[in-house]
């Protein structure tokens, strides 16, 4: 005698495929969770639209609140700012008035580590409280650890206001030289 023996196809969900393909499906919302921040991360540049942030002048305010001759703290908002970024985006710098129109604006910072440094109007000298670094007025290096003067903006006058380039940290870059003293940022 002959066997009837068919094959069946059974196209009911076992629990275990069920489970495996409801995995599947939230793992694919983990995903999409983690990547949509990635991406926007990696777009914020392009969308933003502040690609010329860094290249951006920012006002110190007018020449007349500089005296001829004198150094003072001047702060500044960062052209390049975030929504949490908070107080950090108000940086001081100092600002001293050479003669006429003729500035030189200072990263408030140590060129050593970084230190906020002090200017001492009797001595002519900024002063770094950590490691005892010293500049002279014009912002080259005295004596103590710093191996250069004081990193410096680029800065120019127009119609009658200080401005200068501050999106950008002054910091060495490949023009730097330990001999000039104090290369600019730019």
């Amino acid at each position: 005698m002959a066997s009837d023996t068919t094959i069946t196809s059974d196209s009911t969900l076992t629990r275990r495929g069920m489970l495996v393909k409801i995995g599947i499906f939230f793992n694919g919302l983990v995903a999409a969770a983690i990547a949509v921040p990635i991406g926007r991360y990696l777009l914020s540049s392009v969308t933003r639209g502040r690609a010329g942030g860094y290249l951006s002048w920012v006002p110190l305010g007018p020449v007349a609140q500089f005296p001829e001759g004198e150094t003072r703290l001047a702060t500044f908002r960062n052209p390049f700012v975030m929504p949490t970024d908070g107080k950090t985006v108000d940086t001081a710098c100092w600002v001293r008035r050479v003669a006429g129109e003729k500035f030189q604006v200072f990263a408030v910072n140590c060129a050593h580590l970084g230190c906020p440094v002090r200017w001492f109007q009797q001595s002519g000298l900024f002063m770094c409280p950590c490691h005892g670094g010293a500049y002279y007025r014009d912002g080259g290096r005295a004596s103590g650890p710093p191996e250069r003067g004081l990193f410096e903006y680029p800065s120019k006058v127009e119609n009658g206001v200080l401005t200068i380039q501050a999106g950008e940290l002054p910091t060495p870059g490949p023009t730097a030289s330990l001999t000039t003293g104090k290369p600019s940022c730019a």
